[in-house]
């Protein structure tokens, strides 16, 4: 048998890491600024991490949701506490397409409305409903295609209004900081007007935190930034770093149901012994703080290069847009000096390292680019 052949992937097999650092077969170290998109939060085998789950997995490590398990209760009250969504309800699943799948699903339970508002160059899954919210149609096969989901332009509180006034909205979905759309940062008075309408019409504020959430800004949830409580936040990749898990804060205005959602792994033992060592990880060493510095650092550093054409993003979620003749960057920072970083179309390098992330392991990245550049 062949693996199913959908990923162009580099000639390069990691075998180990630790922190920000990773070693492929042959010994070689490299700097890892992407984290496996945005996934390693806490750096690569991280003690407390490791030890989490290899003490869970000698006790039980699976079991269904349908016994107690003391551990997703310990992690709701951990994550109210760290994300200051204290009043909030948890749900567990296993990603980011599911988050943002239920999420979806749960506004149409709630105000009985089908239209889902989401933006121009939006991602948010794979999943059925959750592709059907994403801007590529490329990746959105027949039988997914739905007349539910409008896309408006990206911050235009025009069109936001006019779309309310036309359409019996279900929910808005947004991502506070766009990933694979560019790393495009959602304006403070926009969410608030988000905020606004979907209070005056009933319908439900999602806010995807899957890639720009759990701290990476340096806010918890990126959409902190304006001020505005959403009624759902989606989360996933960094919450487990590594580990399978994702989930969905739900306000308190909406009531469960027996039978309303269900998932088999969802919160089972072990994602909730990795989920609970991220979040003491990153309230321990003030890792949100730090995303704040570091980021800030390395937003300021690379403003100072001509060659590049903008910097955007927040804390360690960072998108340089290069200009065409740049358009190798990436590749020679990974084959030239060994570090990697991600990418969105045509041509940002996005930076999404571990919480971390130290300014020296920064300034060798800032060298290194330097370098390329020139």
């Amino acid at each position: 048998m062949k693996l199913f052949d959908v990923y162009p992937i580099n000639p390069i097999n990691i075998v180990k890491g630790h922190g920000s650092l990773v070693f492929d077969e042959n010994g070689q170290e490299y700097l890892d600024l992407y984290g496996g998109h945005a996934v390693i939060s806490i750096g690569h085998t991280n003690p407390h991490y490791v030890k989490r789950i290899e003490d869970q997995l000698h006790q039980i490590g699976f079991y269904s949701n349908s016994i107690e398990i003391p551990l997703q209760k310990q992690l709701a009250e951990k994550l109210g506490k760290v994300s200051g969504k204290e009043d909030y309800q948890l749900f567990l699943i296993n990603s980011g397409a599911e988050a943002n799948e239920n999420a979806l699903k749960l506004a149409s339970f709630y105000n009985g409305k089908k239209k889902i508002i989401a933006f121009k160059k939006s991602f948010h899954g794979r999943t059925s409903l959750a592709v059907a919210a994403t801007d590529n149609p490329k990746i959105v096969a027949p039988v997914n295609e739905t007349d539910n989901v409008i896309f408006l332009p990206w911050c235009d509180e025009q069109a936001l209004e006019l779309a309310f006034h036309q359409h019996e909205v279900s929910s808005v979905i947004i991502e506070g900081i766009q990933g694979v759309g560019g790393i495009q940062v959602a304006s403070e008075s926009f969410l608030q007007k988000i905020r606004t309408l979907c209070d005056e019409h009933n319908a439900v504020f999602i806010a995807d935190s899957v890639q720009c959430g759990y701290g990476r800004t340096g806010k918890f949830f990126s959409h902190d930034f304006a001020g505005v409580d959403a009624d759902i936040y989606t989360m996933a990749k960094g919450m487990g770093n590594g580990f399978p898990i994702g989930g969905i804060i739900i306000s308190p205005k909406i009531q469960p149901a027996y039978g309303m959602l269900g998932t088999t792994f969802g919160g089972n033992h072990l994602a909730c012994a990795a989920a609970l060592a991220v979040l003491e990880v990153i309230e321990q060493e003030n890792l949100m703080q730090n995303a704040a510095e570091v980021g800030g650092y390395l937003i300021g550093e690379l403003k100072k290069f001509d060659k590049v054409k903008e910097v955007r993003g927040r804390g360690l979620m960072i998108g340089i847009d290069l200009p065409e003749e740049l358009a190798n960057a990436k590749k020679d920072l990974l084959f030239k000096h060994h570090i990697f970083t991600g990418e969105a179309k045509p041509n940002v390098i996005r930076l999404l390292p571990a919480l971390n992330l130290t300014k020296a392991h920064a300034d060798r990245f800032l060298e290194a680019f330097k370098t390329v550049i020139q």
